[in-house]
């Protein structure tokens, strides 16, 4: 089994799937009990999810052989700056390589978009995802936003990708 992970309308069957279950993994380890379809549903009625089509932003499905199992989206805060949100693995497809795939594939669609610097915020009992992300550079930073799912933040600067045509 391989990944593949592409661009994919945040409301496509799977695009909607995942991001639902997302929701309800980081909504129920918040609440420390399952979270109701009914919660699901509110969570998710105004995400601001919309937003993540070009220009200002992008939203990504992966695939685990024909399986959705991840998804993410890069969100363009201004013209230099995207962030990273709905970063999401399928617990069953964890440490396959699914999510580092994935923030590579939402940088370089940041970059298309403009970005010089990526940011995210996130919760302190994610541990999964702030192990990753520190897998991948990023480092701790003052907030940039407030809200009351937001611990701590995150950002790197995105190094220009060299083409594969570029002479060394």
């Amino acid at each position: 089994m391989t990944w593949s992970l592409s661009p994919e309308t945040f409301d496509s069957p799977d695009a909607t799937t995942l991001r639902r279950d997302y929701y309800a993994d980081v909504a129920s380890r918040y609440w420390k009990r399952p979270a109701t379809d009914e919660e699901i549903d509110q969570g998710l009625a105004e995400d601001g999810a919309e937003l993540l089509v070009p220009p200002t932003g992008q939203f990504v499905v992966g695939r685990y052989g024909s399986e959705a199992a991840a998804c993410g989206g890069v969100l363009m805060l201004d013209a230099d700056r995207a962030e990273l949100t709905r970063i999401y693995v399928r617990p069953a497809f964890r440490g396959r390589k699914g999510g580092s795939l994935l923030l590579d594939l939402l940088e370089d669609e940041a970059r298309e978009l403009g970005a010089r610097r990526i940011v995210l915020n996130t919760r302190l009992d994610l541990t999964e995802a702030r192990s990753l992300y520190a897998r991948h550079d990023y480092a701790e930073i003052p907030a940039y936003c407030t809200g009351p799912y937001m611990e701590i933040w995150y950002g790197k600067e995105l190094a220009r990708r060299r083409s594969s045509l570029t002479p060394r």
